[in-house]
Formats: structure tokens, C-alpha cells, sequence
């Protein structure tokens, strides 16, 4: 094992235009950028895992499911989680052999699809809460209900089709993570959390209608790898308390027990902040060195404990 291994967790501006479009084009571009980033940390010497989201890129699939549906058959969440996983993992593949090669420090990288289990008793499969897709009229909204799905009503913007998000259990395929990295190559896995996966009782693994954090099994993955930092890059410099008020204030360096105080009083949104501060404490909570919260080009300099949020124990 090198000096640092680090798990970087990319969230969707790694992967989207700046405007959030998701054309193939502005989903090159920006992971094309993003990985000059992330090559100057491998680099640098430090052994990294790439993680990532694809939040964006599963609602258009389900988009493409609607328009489709008469012609082709949909396919189903866990099937959109494995796509996106291999199209976005051969394009960092791509992006980050080529900026490691500009800098004179080859390596191959390789994308693992990968697997998450759940437990089909996770109280998410109750309560589908998780929204995917586009927002859509009720009439059109209801059209899908009938047909099985759950959908919530979002206000002036419209419905949208909401899913469970169980916890994620165990990366199954995370000996051929490990191997990867024993063997020098940068690994890219568990992308938009994984695929999710329950056993039933004869032992045989089936995919499940749901949807993962990514952050949550980024967290898993780095604890699982033995990971001295995770690295969780988003579209700000680092987490805020009173967000939104006149009273905003940047965290730097923090104890886990600390921001998890701050967690539970509700100082992070459920749907964006949230879960990045929740996998960073649990990462920390469960042995790791330091967990980081930073903008795409804080990778390395957070990493470091140099820039970000940075989560001790």
C-alpha cells in the first residue's frame, strides 16, 4: 500500500455543464476537467479510488423509458444504475489516462461495475422517497401511478416519480477493487452508489427498484479499502452552518463528534448537503484518518487536510 489512499467521491458538477445540462458532449467536458484534478493527486504519488453520481444521468434514461415505451421495453433502476456506472467509468478512464499521460506519470485506470447489497428489510422499501426523473403534470404523473409507481407532488414545479434509497450493506465486488489497486491501476467503482442488490434465501442475488447514495457507499468503500482520506468533491469550497442566513459561516476543521452535532440540529438539507456530511462522520466514526468536503479543485489540497471542510476524529 503507498503512503495515502484516498477515495474520491465526485459529485454531479464532475459530471454535467455548468448550466446541469447532461449532453454527452457536456458530460465529456466537464469529466475531462474535473480528472485534470484528480491526475495531479495520482501524480503526486497517492493511491486513489474514484467514486461518482449519476443522478442526472438516470433520469435521462428514464426519460428515454416514457418516450420509448411503446417500441422498446424500460428497464429497470438497477439496470439504469449499471449503464450509467460502465458509460461514465470509461469516460473517466479516458479523461484521467490522458491527463496522467500529459504528465509524464502513466497508469491505467479501470471501471469496476459494482454491486451493492441492501436488505430487503430496509424500512426505505416502505417509504419510497428518493425523487428520480423529471417533473411532470399530475394528469401525466398519475398515468405512471397507475402503472405501479410511486409519485409525490412537488408544488409549482410539478410530480415526480419518487423510489427507496436503503443503506448500503456491502460492496460485493470490492476484492476486485482491491486488486485493481494492488496491481497499480486507479480503479473507478460503486458509481451513483452501486448497483443496489438483496439475496433472497436460496442465496441468489437479485437487483432491487431503488436508488443509492453515493456518498453513503463512498463512506463504505473507503472503510472497506482501508482508505486513510475520503474526499468528497462537490460543487462548493466546504460545508456551512445557517446556510442561506445573514449568520453563514464556513467550517474548516472539525471533530466528527462536533459535525455530527451540527447534523442533527438540521444545519444540512436532506437532499444536497446532508448526506456528504453524513458519510463524512461516518467515515471518521469508523476509523478513518480524515474526511474532506471541497470543490473539484480542492481534491488535492484537501486530501492534504489543506483546504475544505476537513472531519478529524
Amino acid at each position: 500500500m503507498s503512503l495515502s489512499r484516498v477515495v474520491v467521491a465526485l459529485g454531479g458538477n464532475a459530471m454535467t455543464g455548468p448550466d446541469g445540462s447532461a449532453r454527452p458532449d457536456d458530460q465529456r467536458s466537464a469529466l475531462t476537467a474535473a480528472m485534470e484534478h484528480v491526475a495531479d493527486l495520482v501524480a503526486g504519488g497517492t493511491e486513489v479510488v474514484l467514486t461518482h453520481g449519476n443522478g442526472p444521468q438516470v433520469g435521462n434514461l428514464l426519460v428515454k423509458n416514457e418516450l420509448a415505451a411503446d417500441v422498446v421495453p424500460p428497464v429497470t433502476l438497477d439496470w439504469c444504475g449499471a449503464q450509467t456506472q460502465a458509460t461514465i467509468g470509461f469516460t473517466i478512464a479516458d479523461a484521467l489516462e490522458s491527463a496522467l499521460a500529459r504528465r509524464g506519470r502513466p497508469r491505467p485506470v479501470s471501471a469496476v461495475v459494482t454491486r451493492t447489497l441492501v436488505d430487503p428489510a430496509d424500512p426505505a422499501f416502505d417509504r419510497p422517497a428518493k425523487p428520480v426523473g423529471r417533473y411532470l403534470p399530475g394528469p401525466e404523473a398519475a398515468r405512471f401511478a397507475a402503472l405501479g409507481q410511486d409519485w409525490a407532488d412537488f408544488g409549482a414545479r410539478g410530480w415526480r416519480r419518487v423510489v427507496p434509497s436503503p443503506q448500503p450493506c456491502e460492496i460485493l465486488d470490492a476484492p476486485a477493487v482491491r486488486a485493481l489497486l494492488e496491481a497499480g491501476v486507479v480503479p473507478v467503482a460503486a458509481g451513483g452508489g452501486g448497483v443496489p442488490v438483496v439475496r433472497d434465501a436460496s442465496g441468489t442475488l437479485h437487483g432491487v427498484q431503488a436508488v443509492l447514495d453515493k456518498d453513503r457507499t463512498a463512506a463504505l468503500l473507503a472503510c472497506v479499502l482501508s482508505a486513510d482520506t475520503l474526499v468528497v468533491a462537490t460543487d462548493v469550497a466546504c460545508a456551512v452552518l445557517d446556510y442561506g442566513t445573514d449568520r453563514e459561516r464556513p467550517i474548516g476543521r472539525i471533530s466528527a463528534a462536533e459535525l455530527r452535532g451540527y447534523l442533527a440540529a438540521g444545519h444540512f438539507a436532506e437532499g444536497s448537503m446532508g448526506p456528504k456530511v453524513e458519510a463524512a462522520v461516518r467515515f471518521v466514526e469508523s476509523g478513518g484518518r480524515r474526511a474532506v468536503i471541497t470543490g473539484l479543485d480542492g481534491v488535492a489540497a484537501g486530501s492534504a487536510g489543506q483546504a475544505g471542510t476537513v472531519v478529524e476524529p
